[in-house]
């Protein structure tokens, strides 16, 4: 009865929803746990810096991200969504600009492999005198950070001015200012300008908090694959035991039920209208053969 019960169950769909939510709660787990580290990793940018002068290269690489091969480097440009690379087949790899050009490579630049994609770099490049050398990683919470105003023409570090949301922050002789033990409320657009030259565009400085556990590493994804795979495995096996006994229960009930419904070839007769007794629809006579008496001569 426990396996016409589960079959029943099976069936009709009790028992096979809450399979299916489990397994497609595994699923999303081992994908939820691959693109959280996913989105753990950013473009490998160099020069390490957000802002770019007119001609300068620049290279973004993803290879090797979560230990992975066959990234390709995404762009967004004025609204428009590409590869890096202007042949797709070959896009993956690094994407190398030799000289850069503000109305075609500035933009968001992030790394893509089918359903993964990391995090994204905003990357400026101006034809303007002035640049604002800042990272182009979220710094941690509690470092140091130094940002450095740079003229085109000038190699040497004049004296600038520093601005955060559009407010003056200080005036540095050195051409930089640094921010000691950075936290969240540094957060925000900074630029800089140079007297008699000129000012930089803005760019955003992101700080993130520490965390109190890393993120996940590349190695759990194909480990909560292999559960996945158990998790199948297991599931399969248990509707071919409960199919198996199923057709065995079926089996048995349909024995019994041509035993029971075999009828004696009799016809019932009532006796006294209670009881009733089984006469046979035909007589079958004995044939009894005496044997011959033995005379004497």
């Amino acid at each position: 009865m426990e396996a016409t019960a589960l079959c029943i169950r099976l069936l009709d769909g009790s028992l096979v929803s809450p399979l299916m939510t489990v397994l497609l709660l595994l699923v999303a787990q081992v994908d939820s746990s691959s693109s959280q580290t996913a989105d753990e990793a950013f473009p490998r940018v160099d020069p390490n810096r957000q802002q770019l002068f007119q001609y300068e290269p620049i290279v973004f690489s993803c290879e090797g991200l979560q230990g992975l091969t066959g990234w390709r480097v995404m762009k967004k440009s004025r609204g428009v969504v590409k590869a890096c690379s202007p042949n797709w087949l070959t896009s993956t790899g690094p994407c190398k600009i030799k000289n850069a050009i503000p109305a075609v490579d500035s933009g968001e630049y992030w790394c893509e492999m089918g359903r993964k994609r990391s995090h994204s770099v905003n990357i400026t490049v101006t034809d303007g005198p002035v640049i604002l050398d800042s990272p182009v990683l979220p710094v941690m919470d509690g470092d140091a950070v130094t940002l450095r105003c740079r003229n085109r023409t000038i190699s040497s570090n004049p004296t600038a001015e520093f601005f955060k949301d559009g407010r003056f922050m200080e005036r540095s002789s050195t051409g930089e200012m640094t921010l000691h033990s950075v936290s969240t409320s540094d957060e925000g657009l900074y630029k800089c300008s140079i007297s008699g030259v000129g000012g930089s565009p803005e760019s955003r400085l992101t700080v993130r908090a520490h965390e109190e556990e890393p993120p996940p590493s590349s190695h759990h994804a194909p480990q909560l694959s292999v559960l996945l795979y158990i998790g199948l495995s297991v599931l399969a096996l248990l509707l071919l035991v409960v199919f198996w006994r199923f057709r065995k229960h079926q089996s048995v009930i349909r024995g019994a039920t041509t035993s029971s419904s075999f009828q004696p070839s009799s016809s019932p007769r009532e006796v006294s209208g209670q009881a009733r007794i089984a006469v046979p629809l035909e007589a079958t006579y004995a044939v009894v053969t005496r044997p011959r008496e033995i005379t004497g001569y």
